[in-house]
């Protein structure tokens, strides 16, 4: 059996209900106490769990946030980041005013902020491409965007539980604030594209596209090859979220967090409750 059938079968009732839990918290605004069964055995059971909470969801997948995993998380897939959807009405653009974000911390669950650089696709992928090398999807024509990540899951532990946890609820994602375009990001020097997380105007975090391990070519590549391998390849005008730039930070409803891209504008955002 190959790794993209699952090492081991967990019966898809079981699947489809850990689904179904964790899509009707996050309706409801309200949180788990624990994983609702069994945490799927890989990687591949995990993304099992989430297409049946993406059929589940009704609203349309625009993009997809990546997740780095640590190499002691890791396991028989390879895997080195993860993915998570970003839905249509959990897509923001920047204004430049205070951009309500909606999060789970309230009720109890995990809610977090992350500089993000974005890619917004330009053409299709080519359905039956399974495998990117950076430098392959550097060639296939995109936009780069700056952005913030909501993580946010009804499951306070998600990330504590690993990365099985994660791809199980969505990527522990909650939507994308869009913001404006860094031109002619192929010719950029990563080291320039830089970063810097405020959180009720005490800095909480510094970086930028370097602190993504391998950078932005690395997140790209790697959400094209397992975007295919599920039989999801990527569309033009789906977005990215290469991965968090300055770090993952906690926020608390009623707090505003306050991203400044160097060269590139500001993001400001403003915890409320979600559902």
């Amino acid at each position: 059996m190959s790794n993209d059938q699952g090492s081991q079968q967990q019966a898809s009732a079981e699947l489809d209900e850990i689904a179904r839990t964790f899509v009707e918290a996050r309706r409801e605004g309200r949180s788990l106490p624990d994983f609702p069964g069994t945490i799927p055995a890989d990687l591949i059971t995990a993304y099992q769990v989430q297409d049946l909470a993406i059929g589940r969801w009704d609203d349309s997948v625009v993009g997809w946030k990546v997740g780095y995993i640590a190499a002691e998380r890791r396991d028989s897939s390879g895997d080195e980041r993860l993915l998570g959807p970003i839905f249509n009405r959990n897509l923001w653009n920047a204004t430049g005013s205070i951009v309500e974000i909606p999060v789970f911390s309230a009720a109890g669950g995990f809610a977090a902020v992350e500089a993000e650089y974005v890619l917004e696709l330009l053409d299709d992928a080519p359905a039956d491409k399974l495998d990117w090398t950076p430098e392959e999807a550097e060639a296939l024509p995109a936009k780069l965007h700056i952005g913030v990540e909501v993580a946010s899951s009804p499951l306070a532990t998600i990330n504590i539980l690993g990365p099985r946890v994660v791809v199980s609820d969505f990527g522990n994602n909650n939507g994308l604030v869009l913001g404006g375009e860094v031109p002619n990001w192929t010719r950029c020097d990563e080291p320039e594209l830089r970063a810097q997380t405020e959180i009720d105007g005490v800095v909480v975090g510094t970086g930028g596209a370097t602190t993504l391990p391998g950078g932005l070519r690395a997140a790209y590549a790697f959400a094209l090859s397992r975007s295919a391998k599920r039989g999801r390849p990527l569309k033009k005008g789906e977005l990215i979220a290469t991965g968090n730039a300055t770090g993952i930070h906690d926020i608390a409803v009623g707090q505003v967090a306050l991203i400044r891209f160097a060269g590139y504008g500001d993001i400001s955002c403003k915890a409320v409750p979600a559902g």
